[in-house]
C-alpha cells in the first residue's frame, strides 16, 4: 500500500560539539505522550506486522528468508535537496537518505539460533543493500545494526535488522577516524591491526577466529561482555568485503551470538556495522568492524555526564566465559 508522505526529519547542528542531531519528526509524538507513555513491544505474532508484510511497502530486496521493506517511519527520507541553512547561530538541514528495515522471514527464530547458512544470506544482504545505495546523492555513511530485545530498543520481537543511510559522518564514526589516523601518522599502521595482532598472539581475550576474521573482547571495554569481529586483513571498507570472506564472517558471527546467547542466557545486545564512509575520500587508516554490546548495565548519572564509562568485568574474564559456550 501507498505510504502517506509525512514531515521529514531534520538534522541540527551542534555548535559546541559540531555534532549533528536528528530531530526524527517523521515519527513525531505529541508533548503530552511522554508523561505516561511506555514502549509498546508488538511480542504477539497475530499483531506481527513482519508477519503480513502484503500490507507494507513493496520489498526493495528479496531472498529465500529475507524481505527488505523501506521502514514505514523513516528516520531520514529519500528528498531532492538537503536545502542547508542557517537560523541565528544555528545550522540546519533536511533528513534526506534511506531508512529500511531487513526482516528474517521466521517470526521466532532470532540471529542468535540461525545455522552459519542462514547467517551469511543475512551478511550477503546487508552487502548488497550497501553496495546499492553508496552511490546515491546526499549518502556520506550507512549504518546498519540490529537491535534484539527490549533493553535494546527492539519495539517488535520480529528479529529484523536495519540500514541507514545518511547526509553526514556521524559523531561516533568521526571519533574513530580522527584517531585511527593519528595512530597511523604517528606510527605508520592501523591501530586496529596492532590490537588485535596483540590480542591474537595474547589470547587471552580472544573468543574465537578463524583464517579471515577474530572475535574478542576489546582491551579498553566500555561494557561488560563487549564483542568486537574483525577482518583480519586490513581494510577500511565494508563494501569491498569479498566473497570468500563471508562465510567465515558469519561463521564469526554465529558463534559471537551464540555465545552470549548461552553464556548470558539471551540478553538483549544491538551489534552494528562500524566502516569508513562513502563520500569519496580516502579513509585507508581505517579498519571496518562490527561491535555487538549487550545490554549488561545501565548507564548512570556519572557516565551520562562524563561520557566516562564503567565496565563491571575484566574483559579477559568475559572472554574466558564467552570462550566455554562456543
Amino acid at each position: 500500500m501507498k505510504k502517506t508522505k509525512k514531515e521529514s526529519s531534520e538534522l541540527r547542528f551542534d555548535i559546541v560539539s559540531e555534532d549533528w542531531i536528528v530531530i526524527a519528526t517523521g515519527r513525531a509524538k505529541r508533548p503530552e505522550s511522554f508523561q505516561k507513555e511506555r514502549r509498546k513491544e508488538n511480542w504477539e505474532k497475530g499483531e506481527c506486522p513482519f508477519c503480513n508484510l502484503k500490507s507494507q511497502l513493496s520489498p526493495v530486496y528479496e531472498s529465500q528468508n529475507i524481505t527488505v521493506i523501506p521502514n514505514l517511519y523513516p528516520a531520514f527520507s529519500e528528498e531532492s535537496k538537503l536545502d542547508e541553512r542557517e537560523v541565528g547561530p544555528y545550522k540546519r538541514m533536511n533528513g534526506v537518505g534511506y531508512h529500511e528495515v531487513i526482516i528474517t522471514k521466521d517470526h521466532k527464530k532470532q540471529m542468535a539460533e540461525f545455522s552459519i547458512k542462514e547467517t551469511r544470506e543475512v551478511i550477503d544482504c546487508y552487502h548488497k543493500r550497501y553496495v546499492d545505495l553508496m552511490d546515491k546523492k546526499f549518502v556520506s555513511y550507512i549504518s546498519i545494526f540490529h537491535n534484539h530485545g527490549k533493553e535494546a530498543g527492539a519495539s517488535i520481537s520480529h528479529p529484523h535488522s536495519q540500514l541507514i543511510a545518511i547526509p553526514i559522518i556521524d559523531p561516533d564514526i568521526k571519533r574513530s577516524l580522527k584517531g585511527s589516523k593519528r595512530y597511523w601518522e604517528k606510527y605508520g599502521q592501523c591501530p586496529h591491526c596492532t590490537m588485535m595482532r596483540w590480542d591474537i598472539k595474547d589470547k587471552q581475550r580472544i573468543i574465537f577466529e578463524n583464517k579471515d576474521f577474530v572475535v574478542l573482547c576489546p582491551y579498553a571495554s566500555t561494557i561488560a561482555f563487549e564483542m568486537r569481529i574483525y577482518p583480519k586483513k586490513h581494510e577500511a571498507y565494508f563494501e569491498r568485503f569479498e566473497e570468500e570472506e563471508k562465510t567465515n564472517f558469519a561463521e564469526a558471527l554465529n558463534i559471537a551470538l551464540k555465545s552470549l546467547f548461552k553464556g548470558l542466557q539471551d540478553p538483549s545486545y544491538n551489534f552494528f556495522l562500524h566502516t569508513a564512509p562513502c563520500d569519496g575520500k580516502d579513509y585507508s587508516h581505517y579498519h571496518w568492524h562490527f561491535e555487538i554490546l549487550p545490554k549488561t548495565d545501565i548507564p548512570a548519572g556519572f557516565e551520562l555526564g562524563t561520557g566516562i564509562e564503567i565496565c563491571t568485568i575484566e574483559p579477559e574474564r568475559a572472554a574466558e566465559h564467552l570462550r566455554k559456550f562456543i
